[in-house]
């Protein structure tokens, strides 16, 4: 069972330039994914000569070759951590997936969709549990710790990083994803996954770490739209 709290953390001052350049960096994807899109004119279906713009992709943007090469010019001029633009990536993905959905049911007019807000999706490969504090990896070897000491929700059993999801920072608040066990699982051991672009890897505290090799399956082009 997952669930999400929100914790206030002060150390906005500390996150505000990597959440800036987190942002930043989601926008510039979204600009490169829709500059990519092209417009198919289709019929509505039960309308008389009426049509309707549907977005299309020029490119398979899917492709493990396309977004290593998105990845590749991002990390040009990135002086965070490399798994920030992993996260970028994925949130854009995200964004734009939320969009086109809107769009095709007509809630959405046919805009590039930003990023207004500063926040960031941090993947478990950039925090760890540390007692009452997450450690939140900024650049290689420099760290914010969030204090968790004065939450209202409790931490699992078995106190890991493991038991976290990805959690969304703000600059005032942490929302923290957490695992619970399930009983109905009789007592098997959990396994946290991570899906990156040439790896699966899996966490449990049993088994310790697990990494499977995904990249033939990175190399696969899968359609878009």
């Amino acid at each position: 069972m997952l669930k999400s709290y929100s914790l206030r953390h002060e150390r906005g001052d500390e996150l505000l330039p990597l959440l800036k350049a987190y942002r930043d960096a989601v926008n510039r994807v979204l600009e490169e994914l829709w500059n990519n899109i092209e417009w198919e004119k289709r019929k509505v279906k039960g309308g008389k000569r009426q049509w309707r713009l549907l977005p299309k992709y020029k490119v398979d943007i899917h492709s493990g070759e396309y977004k290593k090469e998105l990845r590749d010019s991002l990390l040009q001029e990135w002086p965070y951590a490399a798994h920030w633009v992993d996260s970028v990536i994925k949130t854009a993905y995200s964004i734009l997936k939320s969009w086109r959905k809107n769009y095709v049911k007509g809630d959405r007019r046919r805009r590039r969709p930003t990023a207004k807000r500063l926040f960031a999706r941090a993947k478990q490969t950039l925090i760890r549990l540390e007692g009452e504090k997450l450690r939140v990896t900024v650049k290689p070897g420099e760290h914010v710790y969030l204090d968790l000491s004065k939450r209202y929700f409790p931490l699992p059993g078995e106190v890991s990083s493991a038991g976290l999801g990805e959690p969304i920072i703000t600059p005032e608040k942490v929302h923290l994803p957490v695992h619970y066990g399930d009983g109905n699982q009789g007592g098997n051991p959990s396994v946290a996954w991570d899906f990156n672009l040439l790896s699966l890897d899996g966490y449990s505290p049993e088994t310790g770490w697990v990494r499977i090799d995904t990249k033939k399956l990175a190399s696969a082009h899968i359609s878009s739209f």
